[in-house]
Formats: C-alpha cells, structure tokens, sequence
C-alpha cells in the first residue's frame, strides 16, 4: 500500500467510510452518487478478473478528485482481454460499481466477466449470442459485467438499482449483473 493510502486510513477516514454505507441513493440522475458524497475522502474498487488473473484493490478518488494514475490503471485492468484494447472507462460507472459494493457492505471483491469490449469482441459475441447489444455500453466504456460468490445476482441487481444511476440487467442463468451508466433502467430475471 503506498504512503499516501496508509495515511488515509486514520480513524476518522474509517468512521466517516462505514457511516457511509447507511446513506440512501437520491432518485434522480443529477444526485445518483449521493451514496458516495457521503462517503468521506476516499472511493474504493475491488475486482479480479478470472481471464487473467489479474486483481485491483485501490482508491481512485480522494477529496473530490478522481486520481489520473488509479484511473489509467482501473482502465488498464477493465480493457478488452481478448484483444488487449484499452477504452478509458467511465468514471461514472466505476463509482456506481463501488456504491452497490458498499451497500451490499462486503469485503469479497468483484470478479470482472467483461468491462471494455472492442468492436470485433462485440460483434464476436453478438454472433454466438442473442444477449448482445449492437450498440452495448461496453463498447464505449460505460458498463460493466460482475459476479460475486457471496451475493446473488438479485441483491448484487438490487444494489445496483439502489443507486438509481444507469442500467441494470440480471443474467442469473449465467450469474452475473451488468452494470452500466447509461439511461436508468432494468431488465432481466
């Protein structure tokens, strides 16, 4: 952990991270991240990503600010595995992945299925199933798909929905939800 992590991590950073996680979403789109302005000085995301045995456990906002060097790294992390492409992600999605996070109030990280996607993945995709979009948030940096071991994908669903800030689509045949941060909205069972 760096000096400057380490530091965050007084007492009172802590209490004001975990009186957080009771804040409730405000409804409409202009104060959909109310569960994270609350949340004191630091935004915190975890995921591994079982295509490539890579793992993230960082902050990436600290005092209002998203951090450039975390922010390159989370892109780096969610790029298009098949491919290797690289899409700067939507900063918007990563705080609405790191809210429902913190509501579900768990420590397991996220395992990341699919974050950027390029044009060829996504056409790939789309032909071997009918579940893909033409025009998926993927490809532009604004979804991501999730699961987690210790949640189902109806409280992971629930979460996200929480937050009322994008899409929200529950796969449970194949146990993932797809989180993005477009028009509010859900689909899905």
């Amino acid at each position: 952990m760096t000096e400057i992590a380490s530091n965050l991590f007084s007492r009172r950073s802590l209490l004001r991270v975990f009186a957080a996680t009771a804040v409730v979403a405000a409804p409409s789109y202009s104060n959909a991240f109310g569960l994270l302005k609350g949340a004191g000085d630091i935004r915190r995301i975890r995921m591994y990503s079982g295509r490539t045995g890579e793992s993230i456990d960082t902050i990436y906002w600290i005092e209002g600010n998203y951090i450039p060097e975390v922010m390159k790294e989370i892109n780096h992390f969610m790029r298009d595995w098949r491919t290797g492409d690289v899409k700067s992600m939507d900063p918007r999605n990563v705080d609405i992945m790191a809210a429902a996070h913190r509501l579900m109030d768990l420590s397991e990280p996220y395992m990341l299925l699919s974050g950027y996607r390029s044009p060829k993945t996504n056409a790939m995709l789309r032909s071997q199933s009918g579940g893909v979009a033409k025009n998926s948030l993927h490809l532009v940096g604004q979804a991501a798909d999730l699961r987690l071991k210790s949640r189902s994908v109806n409280q992971m669903a629930k979460a996200a929905s929480a937050c009322a800030a994008g899409g929200v689509g529950r796969y449970s045949r194949s146990d993932f939800v797809h989180m993005d941060c477009g028009a509010v909205r859900s689909w899905g069972a």
